[in-house]
């Protein structure tokens, strides 16, 4: 009876296991590309390579916020007071 419960003790802890690692081909046979899929493919990558060109370089600064902070130095008051306790000093 204690062969019975390991061996399904094992075959519990192995199906988490097996399902983890699906049996895929992770490297399929090489398909060799006809001329006309070629030349599209230059083609294509032409047409993407002339509309990048075609984006303008941003010159202008990225910061949403610096029009709203100043540039100088925020001026300092004059020296604040020191702090007097009012009422009773007693607990």
């Amino acid at each position: 009876m204690r062969i019975f419960g390991a061996a399904a003790v094992i075959v519990l802890l192995a199906g988490p296991a097996y399902a983890q690692a699906p049996n895929i081909n992770l490297i399929p046979e090489l398909q060799s590309r006809t001329p006309e899929e070629k030349e599209a493919d230059a083609a294509r990558d032409k047409a993407y390579k002339e509309s990048l060109k075609k984006i303008p370089d941003a010159k202008a600064s990225s910061d949403p916020w610096g029009n709203v902070r100043s540039t100088d130095t925020p001026k300092t008051s004059a020296p604040a007071k020191p702090r007097t306790k009012t009422g009773s000093t007693t607990n």
